[in-house]
């Protein structure tokens, strides 16, 4: 089922580096790059989609490689960060556009963020929902996400570093993996305080054992649930989880830009009960050095992580306010 304005959305495949790119596109104006994380798609930006096109931009999701109708490189490190900035590239020019305001959720706001950095004449601006932009530098990902998990559990990145290993529990069954996922991360329905936490894995369990039973979030409808994994049953899951799987090479590829600003006009959103957001607060509270171009940072209460589809209405008002105040 698509959304309410569906009519008025336009799906097209563009030349990329990955091969192709499938965008969705709706609007006129200048052009706003929507990139999504894990595990969604192009489809989680449904409902941002018509109230930028309604605002005068020329919005525009994508399914990132590995996802969607975009095409699955089979290389692991196809997947890295460079290779998703350089697609991004390549698609703000298959559009036709000198440039763009990017703007990302979870792993696509570190792809809008690295974007940023790596090609400021490209991105114009920047805006990163739950994600907290963090130079890069610091020690080796692989080595610290190992010790946050501690002798007794395992952190769900270092869960999904080895090939084959998540894909044995997400494929059997999709759809249900995927609505505990959700439900784990949503305001409305993540496990109370005291109980186990859905981001770390018990040895020699499962990272579903710890979702939430039987429980669906208010913004997760059968039908949206249905678009969510009736693409993931057929494209699988490597291509999404090969982002997880190229965290040390990205920090080598990067090291040349280690503790580099973005100095573009940014703009941050995250939901004040996501731990992707609180984890990374002392990333917050460097934005004026780390973004100096920094527009306005807004924590939104009784949120979760899918900050863009718990709360569309308030996010399509940040973002539209943020992105109307622009230098044109």
């Amino acid at each position: 089922m698509q959304p309410e304005s569906s009519a008025a959305l336009r799906h097209r495949t563009v030349e990329s580096p990955a091969g192709r790119l499938h965008l969705v596109e709706q609007g006129a104006g200048p052009l706003v790059l929507l990139v999504h994380g894990f595990p969604e798609s192009w489809y989680s930006w449904r409902r941002q989609l018509p109230a930028l096109a309604a605002a005068g931009y020329r919005a525009v999701a994508i399914d990132v490689r590995g996802y969607g109708r975009s095409s699955r490189p089979a290389a692991t490190d196809a997947y890295r960060m460079l290779e998703l900035v350089e697609d991004n590239v390549a698609l703000v020019r298959a559009l036709g556009e000198e440039n763009a305001a990017v703007v990302g959720h979870d792993w696509g706001a570190t792809i809008a963020a690295t974007s940023a950095l790596l090609h400021p004449e490209v991105f114009r601006a920047v805006a990163l929902l739950s994600v907290p932009y963090a130079p890069p530098g610091g020690p080796r990902p692989s080595e610290v996400f190992g010790r946050i998990g501690g002798p007794e559990q395992e952190f769900y990145v270092s869960y999904f570093q080895e090939p084959g290993r998540a894909e044995a529990e997400i494929e059997p069954d999709v759809r249900g993996w995927l609505a505990g996922f959700y439900a784990a991360l949503s305001a409305d329905t993540m496990p109370s305080p005291g109980e186990p936490d859905p981001h770390f894995v018990a040895h020699g369990g499962r990272l579903r054992d710890r979702f939430p039973a039987h429980r669906r979030p208010a913004w997760l409808t059968e039908d949206d649930l249905d678009v969510y994994a009736g693409e993931f049953e057929r494209t699988g899951l490597t291509g999404a989880l090969n982002r997880y799987r190229n965290v040390d090479r990205d920090w080598e590829d990067l090291a040349p830009h280690r503790g580099a600003p973005i100095r573009q006009p940014s703009l941050f959103v995250g939901g004040a009960l996501d731990a992707s957001t609180t984890w990374m607060s002392d990333a917050v509270d460097v934005f004026p050095t780390t973004l100096p171009g920094l527009t306005a940072s807004h924590l939104v209460e009784d949120c979760g992580h899918w900050i863009q589809q718990e709360r569309p209405e308030e996010v399509n008002r940040l973002l539209v306010d943020w992105l109307d105040a622009l230098p044109s």
